[in-house]
Formats: C-alpha cells, sequence, structure tokens
C-alpha cells in the first residue's frame, strides 16, 4: 500500500482527488492540507466524505510531509506550486502537479503569461507532460507530471487525429470552449457567483487565457513547427463539464468516412478517450464525474471545413482524473484503476 499526500485538499481538484482516491485498492491518504482549514477534520468541511473520518487538514510542512507519503499530489495555485513540487521532487517523491507550474516547458513563456519568473528550472526540464494519449512511454518513467490544464485536454485530443494524419491546415484553428464555473475555482468570487452566472453565458479571457500558450506548445509539437490559435473560452451556467468546438480547413480532399476512421483507429486502444458513431456529439452530462473524453466529428464538405466536439469534466479528466491516471501510470498500476464507474447523476 503506497502513502500519498494531498497539497491543497479543500478546493475542487482536491475534493475529486479524494473522491476518487477513495476507491483505489493500491494508495492510503496519509496527509491532507489546507491553509484556511488546517486543523479541521475532513469530514466536518465535507460530510460526504465519511470514509476518511480519521484525516484532518493541516499546514504544509513540507519538512513534515516528506517522510508520510511516497506520492504527492499538489493542488496549488500556480506560483504556489513552484517550490514544493522542487522539494519532493528532488527528495525522491512521484510528484503528480496539478497547477500550471511545470507545464510550459520555456521558462519565459511561463514568466510572460503568469507574470512570475520560474525559480526552479533543472525540476522544471525534468517535467513530463501528463497527457497519457501522448506521453503514456514518457509518464512511465517519470516522477514528476505535470497535469495538463481543462481547456487543453479538451482540445488536444480532439485535435490530436487529424494533426497526426495532416488532414488540417493548421494555421486557421479556431477553438471555441465552454465550461462550467468550477474551473474558476472554490473560492469567493463575484463572477463566479449564483446570481451572476445563472440564466447567463458569455465569453472572457479571449486572446489573454492563460492555457492557451499550453495549447500552442502541444499542438506545435504535433504539427512540427511553431503554431498560434485562436482560442476562445466561455463561461457556462453549470457546475461541471467542458464543451470544446474546433474549426479546422482542411489541407486537402479527403472523405467523412476516411476521417471517421482516422478518429476511431487513433483512440482504439484508448481506455478514456470515446469517438462517437457518425452524426452524434459529446454532451457534457454524459461525462459528469467520469474520466472520458467524448469526441464527435463532421467533415463539412460544402466549406471544406472539419468540426471537432469534444466533451470532459474539467474536475476529472481536465484535473483529479487525470492526475490519478497519471499515478496508475508512473507507479505500475492498472491505468483505469480508482477511475471506471465515476459518473455523476443528478
Amino acid at each position: 500500500m503506497h502513502k500519498v499526500a494531498i497539497c491543497g485538499g479543500s478546493g475542487y481538484t482536491g475534493i475529486e482527488l479524494l473522491r476518487i482516491l477513495a476507491r483505489h485498492r493500491h494508495v492510503r491518504i496519509t496527509a491532507i492540507t489546507s491553509e484556511k482549514s488546517a486543523g479541521k477534520k475532513l469530514t466536518d468541511v465535507f460530510p460526504h466524505l465519511r470514509g476518511y473520518g480519521d484525516l484532518a487538514y493541516e499546514p504544509l510542512n513540507k519538512e513534515k510531509l516528506l517522510g508520510r507519503a511516497d506520492i504527492f499530489f499538489l493542488a496549488l495555485p500556480h506560483g504556489a506550486s513552484q517550490e514544493a513540487v522542487n522539494f519532493f521532487f528532488r527528495n525522491g517523491k512521484k510528484v503528480v502537479d496539478l497547477s500550471a507550474d511545470y507545464r510550459l516547458r520555456d521558462p519565459d513563456t511561463y514568466e510572460q503569461w503568469y507574470g512570475l519568473p520560474h525559480e526552479f528550472k533543472p525540476a522544471l526540464r525534468k517535467a513530463v507532460y501528463g497527457l497519457p494519449e501522448l506521453y503514456r512511454k514518457k509518464i512511465k518513467r517519470a516522477s514528476l507530471v505535470a497535469n495538463p490544464g481543462c481547456y487543453p485536454t479538451s482540445a488536444i485530443l480532439g485535435l490530436m487525429p487529424a494533426m497526426r494524419n495532416r488532414l488540417i491546415d493548421v494555421s486557421a484553428i479556431v477553438i471555441d470552449s465552454k465550461s462550467g464555473t468550477s474551473g474558476a475555482g472554490r473560492k469567493a468570487d463575484l463572477a463566479v457567483s449564483y446570481c451572476e452566472v445563472n440564466e447567463g453565458f458569455k465569453a472572457y479571457g479571449i486572446g489573454t487565457h492563460r492555457h492557451t500558450p499550453e495549447i500552442e506548445q502541444e499542438l506545435s509539437l504535433l504539427a512540427g513547427r511553431p503554431l498560434t490559435v485562436n482560442f476562445a473560452p466561455h463561461l457556462l451556467p453549470v457546475d461541471r463539464g467542458i464543451l470544446t468546438t474546433v474549426y479546422a480547413p482542411l489541407a486537402g480532399k479527403v472523405s467523412p468516412e476516411t476521417v471517421w476512421k482516422l478518429f476511431h483507429d487513433t483512440y482504439r486502444n484508448e481506455k478514456f478517450v470515446r469517438v462517437m458513431e457518425k452524426g452524434t456529439f459529446p454532451n457534457v452530462k454524459n461525462v459528469r464525474g467520469t474520466n472520458y473524453c467524448d469526441i464527435g466529428i463532421k467533415l463539412v464538405e460544402r466549406t471544406d471545413t472539419l468540426i471537432i466536439v469534444s466533451a470532459i469534466d474539467n474536475l476529472v479528466k481536465g484535473a483529479s482524473g487525470q492526475a490519478v491516471q497519471n499515478m496508475n501510470i508512473m507507479m505500475g498500476f492498472n491505468e483505469t484503476e480508482a477511475l471506471e464507474d465515476t459518473a455523476l447523476f443528478p
């Protein structure tokens, strides 16, 4: 039985980690941190997590935590993760970081978009981007995995088959994404309060959202050359879920049947990506609480445009579920351990 610590365990991603890992047969949570909830029992803060009756929140004291776990999940805000990740990684622990601090390979790009320098470049160079469908072999050998952002997960998985098979003109990609309000985090914020969000639907962060360089980094690697994309995120009046629609002009003539087969063949052996039948498209309701990414495709022959629609739960495949998937790969567990049959229903 491996011991796990969750640093930053009172936000939505921390709660989801607790929910998922309660089902895991090979790990036991031995520590959970929160500055705001330090000293409180976990079940006093979140009564539905009754299986953790003896666990209490504590401050993040890296030295005291070091000997209490083999695996560390960092669910801290960007900037706050840098030092803690480096400390646990440097001391030989397996680390999955759910912040943005180790996702961008170029520290200058990180500073440009996040407004602070990266102080731990040796650790950054060792970090593996944690999208299993792209980097499974590297993740298996890694000790530090940078868990992808939610929007990038939905966009990259949707585009990967088309880009690998050179189906589209990569110079004119448009990514239109809609996220539930949990993507903003568990904090008091007027912009995502009930009365502000309910019965509304708006765009935000167009051209400036911090997931943009992450998307461009991975798509550039797939394309074999630097590229930029138009990325427009929106706020949906729902708790959780991301629906991403990608528009890309075709690079040449291809049949709808060929496109669907390429997508199907790309993900044939992937446990958590489901290519939908022709003519059907995803609904965020159908991935709620799960680690699945559902993908639907439409080749619009009249305009020579490929439209790709993907749906994920931003808190699971977009965060904590993918983090557990990465841990499973790193530790040699069954990749689906604790991740099957996790759907939430109204």
